[in-house]
């Protein structure tokens, strides 16, 4: 009997051991508990922060400052920009009408076919988290393209399969320049698969972007996909006067390498140091701070409905609109632009910031770094 113990109690030890090694950290940040998740329990999130509480007074960035710190021109935009959200937002389009009238943008409705809201389902629940992203996604995709349409397609639900049926009505859609996706969660085995999901389902090509995540270091779907710009997060001060100050990035920024996808030839080209010829992410960033976050106006049944919102979700949509001015920022033309210049035409290389503790993969650097990609936006042509 004491040498049955024994040899159970060693047992136990090895069984221990084995399971810390299979549990140890790698070196670089990708997604630890990939391989244990599949589409079917996919459920997204929106990476979204609120800085401090509503409010009944305007605070944050406005239009103005972010056209201005990103050099990008007013009044343009064409074709569709679509936003894929999941439930209801009721009260979106007032939202929106309250926006422009205070930031003094164009109307944007359903009246004058700028504005469209497409349900997935007749019945859709309403989710507060959801409603806030669509506000916000939606005010500043119309404020960066004034001129493009908005479309906001609304889920069933934030599972990755209800999603994916969204994603699959706007990319058929014959209008559609764009598509944003402000959310996103964990990859998984078997994302390589559902790529034809982010391809034009018309003769009309079509861009897409993705949140990076706003938990540091790691790295998330769809942002990862191979034809998905994934956008992650910087800091953005400005001065008084709207000039830039300082960007650096933002340690809520998501990014890494992949643990399931084999690099594009838009990045083997570009030599990404350390990727181990795997996706990279994120490909470029926005402002994401919620501390220097943007004003978002959104009903919510109180006298408190001015918001200060930050998150990498906010620049899937700014990016879409840039898109839609420019019709130029596609996968691999970024990458070229980047590639070929001497001196910093397209974006603002993000040099400072950190965020995590994994060493090179959490630290911003000159040219391609995994917190911020390529850069920030300094122009709408790419």
């Amino acid at each position: 009997m004491h040498k049955y113990l024994k040899t159970r109690k060693c047992l136990s030890s090895f069984i221990s051991f084995a399971i810390i090694l299979l549990t140890a950290v790698v070196s670089y940040p990708v997604s630890a508990s990939a391989a244990e998740t599949k589409l079917d329990t996919f459920t997204a999130y929106p990476p979204i922060h609120l800085n401090g509480t509503s409010s009944s007074t305007i605070r944050g960035l406005t239009p103005q400052d972010i056209h201005s710190a990103y050099n990008i021109p007013d009044g343009l935009g064409t074709g569709t920009i679509a936003i894929i959200a999941a439930y209801d937002n009721s009260e979106i389009e007032k939202d929106l009408q309250t926006f422009n009238t205070t930031f003094g943008l164009q109307e944007c409705s359903s009246k004058n076919n700028c504005f469209e809201k497409h349900r997935m389902d007749s019945r859709l629940l309403s989710k507060n988290d959801w409603s806030l992203e669509q506000s916000l996604d939606v005010e500043w995709a119309h404020a960066i393209a004034p001129h493009a349409k908005i479309l906001l397609v609304e889920a069933k639900t934030a599972s990755g399969k209800d999603l994916l049926k969204a994603i699959d009505y706007a990319r058929n859609r014959p209008d559609v320049v764009s598509v944003s996706m402000s959310w996103g969660g964990k990859e998984f085995r078997g994302e390589g698969e559902l790529e034809n999901h982010f391809s034009s389902g018309t003769k009309r090509k079509i861009a897409f972007f993705a949140s990076s995540g706003d938990s540091g270091a790691g790295v998330n779907w769809p942002a990862v996909s191979q034809k998905v710009i994934g956008v992650g997060g910087t800091s953005l001060r400005l001065s008084k006067e709207r000039n830039v100050i300082s960007e650096t990035a933002w340690a809520g920024s998501g990014g890494g390498v992949s643990s399931f996808l084999n690099a594009p030839t838009y990045q083997t080209d570009y030599n990404i140091p350390k990727a181990k010829k795997m996706r990279s992410v994120p490909d470029v960033s926005f402002n994401a701070d919620p501390q220097f976050g943007y004003a978002v106006y959104h009903d919510n049944k109180t006298k408190n409905k001015w918001y200060v919102l930050g998150g990498t979700s906010a620049g899937a949509p700014q990016w879409a609109a840039i898109h839609a001015i420019g019709l130029s920022a596609y996968l691999p033309n970024i990458y070229k632009d980047k590639l070929s210049e001497k001196k910093p035409l397209y974006f603002r290389d993000i040099v400072s910031g950190s965020n995590g503790e994994c060493k090179y993969y959490c630290d911003a650097r000159l040219r391609y770094d995994y917190i911020t990609g390529l850069g920030s936006p300094i122009t709408s042509s790419f």
